[in-house]
Order: C-alpha cells, then sequence, then structure tokens
C-alpha cells in the first residue's frame, strides 16, 4: 500500500491512537519522517483490518518490540520508532500465519531489488506484479 493509496488523516481515522504505545503525533495525527514509517503504518492497519491481530496484540507486540530495544541500549529518542514497528509487524506475521522467516526474507530482498530497479515517483513492482 501505498502512502498516497491511504492518507495520514484516513489512517488516522482507522486508528485508535491512544491504543497504540508512544505513537509520534502532531496537531495532524501521526508523524512520518520517511515515506516507509507511514507505509509501515498502513500496513499494521490494513492487517488489522484483515483481522490478523487486535489492537491489544499489536501494543503488546510493539511495547515488547520497543522495551527490548531500550534493553539492548536504544536511547529511545524517537527516531527508531518505526523501526521497531516493523519488528513487531514481521513477529506478528510470523506468529500468525504460515510464512517462514525464509519466505520473508526472499520477499524482503525482492522487494528491495525491485524498489532499486523502480524510477524514482514509479510504483515498486515485484516480478509477479510484472506479469
Amino acid at each position: 500500500m501505498t502512502t498516497t493509496a491511504m492518507t495520514t488523516t484516513a489512517m488516522t481515522a482507522a486508528v485508535n491512537l491512544e491504543s497504540l504505545p508512544r505513537i509520534p503525533v502532531d496537531h495532524d495525527g501521526p508523524v512520518f519522517r520517511e515515506p516507509w514509517e507511514a507505509q509501515a503504518f498502513a500496513i499494521a492497519v490494513k492487517l488489522h483490518e484483515t483481522g490478523l491481530y487486535t489492537w491489544n496484540e499489536w501494543a503488546t507486540a510493539l511495547s515488547n518490540e520497543i522495551k527490548a530495544a531500550q534493553e539492548e541500549g536504544d536511547p529511545d529518542l524517537g527516531d527508531t520508532y518505526y523501526q521497531h514497528w516493523l519488528r513487531a509487524l514481521e513477529g506478528l506475521v510470523l506468529a500468525k500465519t504460515d510464512l517462514t522467516v525464509e519466505q520473508l526474507l526472499k520477499r524482503k530482498n525482492a522487494w528491495d531489488r525491485a524498489a532499486q530497479r523502480a524510477p524514482h515517483g514509479e510504483p515498486i513492482l515485484l516480478p509477479e506484479d510484472e506479469e
């Protein structure tokens, strides 16, 4: 899902932000420093909408990732927040689907290769999208 497919306002409306631990927000809603952060946010919302997990399960997974990072020395300045978000997403997907770590890594690598091929501003297409 691209950031243009789901605006920040729509994503905010779809999520009770109080249920999410320490999400960076301003008066307009969630704050994203990079496009991938907005995309990770949108993916989390979409996976919740499909019923993969509840917001309580999400909040627990994200809190656990943040706590683990802090225990490993993350100063928790906000700049690594969405890295924790991605790890929580990956953990929930692995726990709640039949995907394996290897399959997830293969998909991430395919995405990286596709992103490197895509001209700036154009959609990123994975091989199966191009057929």
